[in-house]
């Protein structure tokens, strides 16, 4: 089974009780009703924003530890000025 089919069957679990408990179809036991109308709305913006706020702390800190990995820096810069050298004998300036 691949990762996004996993990520697919387990999204749709948890959509699937996430919307039987938002329409009252099952009862959380550990929590009043007021609480769960007030709560539960909630919990899909709360994943998005945690989900974001992971997405943009790793996308950062991919940029603050580039230069550790000189490897990839090297062939970075190599494939940058191939692809400058491609378009410059193309007829494109910089």
């Amino acid at each position: 089974m691949t990762r996004a089919a996993r990520v697919a069957i387990i999204s749709t679990v948890f959509a699937s009780l996430w919307t039987l408990v938002f329409f009252e179809y099952f009862a959380v036991p550990v929590l009043d009703k007021t609480a769960v109308r007030e709560i539960w709305p909630l919990i899909p913006w709360w994943l998005l924003v945690s989900f974001g706020s992971y997405s943009l702390w790793s996308l950062g800190w991919g940029l603050f530890t580039f230069r550790d990995c000189p490897e990839a820096y090297e062939e970075l810069l190599l494939e940058v000025s191939q692809a400058k050298d491609d378009l410059r004998s193309r007829g494109f300036t910089e």
